[in-house]
């Protein structure tokens, strides 16, 4: 290679969505509202959590998680999806772009490994209830979450840092919405064997031990749930798990879509699209179908909004 191809870069440029035309501003203020909510929504759940006694629960500690990882990954993707559909584009310095790939990382690996917290946490609940407040207590949950980030922070540092060593030449356009990992790749200039190895490496224990964890979980839990006599309590069990498997399927649904199919098979617009749907609508999502459904959240919500009235009136 001729040295003119190795001039270092320390710019990025993300296309983002090109050609927008008329649709700039109606999709600015979509993704603007989304965001918003998702925010207010978030915030919301680890507050309540956090002030609320009838919510000082394994299940309840892991919504909050949950919407702390979600809260992170959205505010890390968001504002700058946002700027390039404004301006076209964007331009990034390269130590931004494997920043903001760093925390996309620890977001989405944390909430993989939670998710298999949290089918763990069902299967106790259902197959050993007895046992729950034993195995599950507020101890074992604080551990388990903490190694959960410290295992993320710590292992996603890795990538980063080897995708930092990576050299990308005069090739400076990325043609998706944020510093996903793929495109980089496919931009550098360098062998990138090592960092390919190190990806498959470490999907063993961030996404594939979780997903096996959530499928064995919940063949046991489906196995109970059947020997349960009770009609009520029958629903009653399923209820409770349904919404943990419909956020599973729509993670890990994306991820096998994007990650784990020949780029070649997706054009840039289907990547982006679903890109989208674990960068903006899951961060959504997750609090709807989760919690704010849910009974004791909405009776810790009342409560909290009458004293802040009752305050108000004082």
């Amino acid at each position: 290679m001729n040295e003119k191809n190795q001039t270092w870069v320390s710019e990025i440029v993300l296309l983002g969505f090109q050609n927008l035309h008329n649709f700039k501003l109606p999709l600015f203020s979509l993704f603007l509202l989304i965001y918003i909510l998702t925010v207010w929504e978030n915030v919301l759940i680890i507050v309540l959590v956090s002030f609320s006694r009838n919510l000082h629960s394994p299940m309840y500690f892991f919504l909050q998680q949950l919407a702390l990882s979600d809260l992170l990954g959205s505010t890390n993707i968001v504002p700058t999806l946002l700027q390039t559909v404004m301006n076209e584009g964007k331009t990034i310095p390269l130590v931004n772009c494997i920043t903001q790939l760093y925390f996309f990382g620890v977001s989405e690996a944390f909430e993989c490994l939670l998710l298999a917290v949290m089918a763990y946490d069902r299967y106790v609940a259902i197959c050993i209830p007895l046992r729950y407040t034993c195995i599950m207590s507020h101890r074992v949950c604080e551990i388990l979450i903490l190694i959960s980030w410290l295992l993320c922070f710590g292992i996603t540092v890795i990538t980063a840092y080897l995708v930092g060593t990576l050299q990308f030449c005069d090739q400076t356009i990325i043609n998706h919405f944020f510093c996903d990992l793929s495109p980089l790749l496919e931009l550098s200039c360098s062998d990138t064997f090592l960092l390919q190895i190190d990806i498959y490496f470490l999907s063993v224990p961030l996404v594939f031990l979780p997903f096996i964890l959530i499928s064995v979980s919940y063949m046991c839990i489906a196995h109970a749930i059947l020997k349960i006599v009770s009609h009520t309590g029958r629903q009653k069990a399923f209820s409770t798990c349904s919404s943990h498997l419909a956020v599973v399927s729509m993670l890990y649904g994306t991820i096998i879509a994007i990650y784990l199919f020949p780029s070649i098979q997706h054009s840039p617009a289907s990547s982006k699209v679903l890109s989208l749907l674990y960068t903006t609508v899951i961060p959504v999502g997750n609090p709807l179908i989760y919690s704010l459904r849910n009974k004791d959240i909405k009776e810790a919500l009342n409560i909290k909004l009458k004293k802040l009235c009752k305050y108000t009136n004082i």
